[in-house]
């Protein structure tokens, strides 16, 4: 995807001449604020509890079908959505947290098929890598041995995933941005040390997040009117 096609999402996101994207968004708001209302308590997981929560990643699903052009771009944001919601589901039960871990994996993968490798700016790629080096060596010393592997792992996915949502820029280098950090958050306060207000801040950010890479998908051209 052209960069400076990407370039226009926010535009148009806050433009009068495209009325049915704020509409279309409308029930991602909605469920946002259903979650953080419900505020459901996680040591009650249930299948309301994973409804709640995938909902909004739902809506962007449907949000990229409504008003987002056709192609490869669009269609793998829906599948990295797609998974993010399967991802978000599995979390609700700590004992499906390596499923989950998989799924994000997934989805990390079809955001980076989506952002492509070119240009490459492997220096962006270095800084991605020193910034995550620095976190998970701290982060890998407090976990059992066998989730080293499978969080290291995980860890390289998002890294990269980060370094090219960085280079395509704009919402999408701010999504990547919010994703890491919403993640990071979680990481840190499940598996080191309990953070205040850790899933308040976990949650806000990667509903931001994964609005933000979904914005990335809008342009002009093909945007659909109805």
């Amino acid at each position: 995807m052209d960069a400076r096609k990407e370039g226009l999402s926010l535009e148009i996101l806050f433009s009068d001449q495209y009325p049915q994207v704020r509409r279309w968004l409308a029930p991602f708001i909605v469920a946002c604020s259903l979650y953080f209302l419900l505020w459901i308590p996680e040591d009650q997981p249930s299948w309301v509890s994973a409804l709640v929560k995938c909902q909004p990643i739902l809506c962007l699903v449907l949000f990229l079908w409504a008003v987002a052009p056709g192609g490869s771009y669009t269609w793998l944001l829906q599948g990295a959505l797609t998974c993010s919601a399967v991802g978000d589901a599995c979390l609700i039960w700590p004992e499906a947290f390596f499923y989950g871990m998989a799924v994000f994996s997934v989805a990390h993968l079809l955001y980076l098929w989506a952002f492509g490798l070119s240009p490459l700016q492997p220096g962006l790629l270095l800084c991605t890598t020193l910034a995550s080096l620095t976190y998970y060596s701290f982060l890998l010393l407090h976990l059992e041995p066998n989730m080293v592997l499978p969080v290291a792992a995980y860890g390289l996915i998002l890294n990269t995933m980060l370094w090219r949502g960085l280079v395509l820029g704009r919402s999408a280098g701010w999504g990547a941005v919010l994703f890491i950090f919403s993640d990071g958050v979680l990481a840190w306060d499940t598996f080191v040390y309990t953070l205040p207000f850790a899933r308040l801040v976990t949650m806000s950010t990667y509903y931001a997040a994964q609005l933000l890479l979904t914005l990335s998908a809008l342009r002009s051209p093909g945007l659909k009117t109805h």
